[in-house]
């Protein structure tokens, strides 16, 4: 029978040194907030439940927490009594009774399901605690774990550890796990006689081992464990997550032609053969089908690009966009809820916005759709094979037919029939020599003017 599992996911800390109005572990990494990665990991390392500790900002934090898994439970740590403490505010969630116990942090978005499920295949072989280790290039300040004969002994904070133990390079992540059948009992053992008269986590291994039960550590990445306490590790944390994603990409068959200067969000989907230019930022919601180009200096989000299509560059892909293939979004183009279709082509400075557009129809330089009334958005719908001239508006609602044209300059407010040409803009009137009275006009202003200020 499988084992059960409960995470708990401390997210009550106050986050002063984020300076933000809002929590720290709503701050987002690749789109999604922090909290969020880490929900995610907990539910792909086999967690049945997940109960969130939660003080400053905690209805917004377990509605970002719900988004992911929506039995997610809330508990209020009211004072700040330590991580022993914090993890007690779930003690109604510990006491449903579970094999295996998590204890996460909701401010270290990278950590690893694959890590996770680590600890609980600790704890099904035997171990009662198993705490995540990790070995930083400077271990000066952190916690370190000193181990005897495959068994973790005690976690020594640097202020109380003697020269030797100083020199131990794996240190406390902070994560454990542990049996989910004592969890109660060596929980409330847990003590404050301290300088903080704080109730401290990291004391279980000690009450376990006093116990006789067996007490082990495992490795990860430092990525993995890093805590993100101000903005710039916030920002060190984003770049470990791109790096990752970047490699991911790559080497699922996408060409980064610069990977350092493009940006992907959490749910950004790449088929193989697709090839990225420098300088694209992929926000939430995109998929782009193989084959598909993304010209430099794109934006995209809430779209889907089909197989062989191009975009930009300086192309702005809006929630909504969705090109067809072998479409056309060329540069200085913004296309908003509005359907490419197959081999259509919007070259160039043109605004496409709730429209759809028939297949191999021609969209010419500065076509805009005038899609908002002031108060309602309308839509326009452009035929197969239309052709589009340049520097026209369409007025929604309005449809252009199947194989239409619309002159250059026009301003269309009345549908166009299948195959009809539509013309609308003022008769041209050429008056000869008026073009030099008015230049010579105004140079003498000018010069009148300019004498004026001598």
């Amino acid at each position: 029978m499988a084992r059960r599992c409960l995470s708990i996911i401390l997210a009550a800390g106050e986050g002063t040194r984020m300076r933000s109005s809002k929590s720290k572990v709503l701050h987002k990494v690749a789109g999604l907030e922090m909290i969020r990665h880490v929900v995610r990991a907990a539910r792909a390392a086999g967690s049945d439940d997940v109960a969130l500790v939660v003080g400053r900002d905690g209805t917004s934090v377990a509605d970002a927490a719900r988004r992911e898994i929506a039995s997610v439970a809330a508990h209020e740590q009211t004072e700040r009594l330590g991580t022993g403490h914090a993890v007690l505010a779930a003690r109604e969630a510990l006491a449903q009774g579970f094999d295996d116990i998590l204890v996460l942090f909701g401010d270290t978005p990278l950590i690893g399901a694959d890590t996770l499920a680590r600890a609980r295949e600790t704890l099904a072989e035997g171990a009662d605690v198993c705490v995540v280790g990790f070995r930083p290039l400077d271990p000066t300040g952190y916690g370190r774990l000193i181990e005897a004969e495959g068994e973790l002994v005690a976690i020594r904070e640097e202020k109380d550890a003697d020269a030797e133990e100083r020199r131990v390079g794996f240190c406390n992540a902070g994560v454990m796990a542990f049996r989910g059948d004592n969890a109660l009992a060596m929980l409330d053992a847990i003590g404050n006689a301290n300088a903080k008269g704080e109730y401290y986590l990291t004391d279980l291994v000690a009450i376990a081992r006093a116990a006789g039960c067996r007490v082990r550590a495992i490795e990860a990445d430092a990525s993995e464990v890093l805590g993100v306490n101000t903005r710039e590790e916030l920002a060190q944390v984003e770049a470990l997550w791109q790096g990752a994603w970047r490699r991911q990409v790559m080497l699922s068959g996408v060409t980064l032609q610069d990977p350092g200067s493009v940006f992907f969000s959490h749910d950004t989907e790449l088929e193989p053969d697709v090839f990225v230019e420098p300088q694209v930022v992929f926000g939430p919601g995109v998929r782009v089908e193989a084959g598909a180009t993304i010209h430099a200096f794109s934006h995209l989000e809430g779209c889907h690009v089909g197989p062989s299509a191009s975009v930009g560059p300086f192309a702005r892909l809006r929630p909504g966009a969705d090109l067809a293939q072998g479409a056309k979004v060329g540069n200085f183009c913004e296309v908003k809820n509005a359907e490419i279709g197959v081999g259509a082509k919007v070259n160039h400075l043109s605004y496409i916005g709730d429209t759809s557009v028939g297949a191999a129809a021609n969209i010419g330089a500065g076509t805009i759709t005038c899609n908002y009334d002031g108060a309602l958005k309308h839509r326009t719908e452009i035929g197969a094979g239309s052709f589009i001239g340049s520097n026209s508006a369409l007025v929604a609602p309005v449809r252009i037919g199947e194989g239409a044209y619309v002159g250059t300059g026009s301003v269309v407010t009345d549908d166009v029939p299948d195959g009809a040409l539509a013309i609308a803009r003022e008769r041209q009137v050429t008056k000869p020599g008026r073009g030099r009275e008015i230049a010579e006009r105004n140079r003498a202003a000018k010069a009148a003017k300019a004498a004026g200020k001598a």
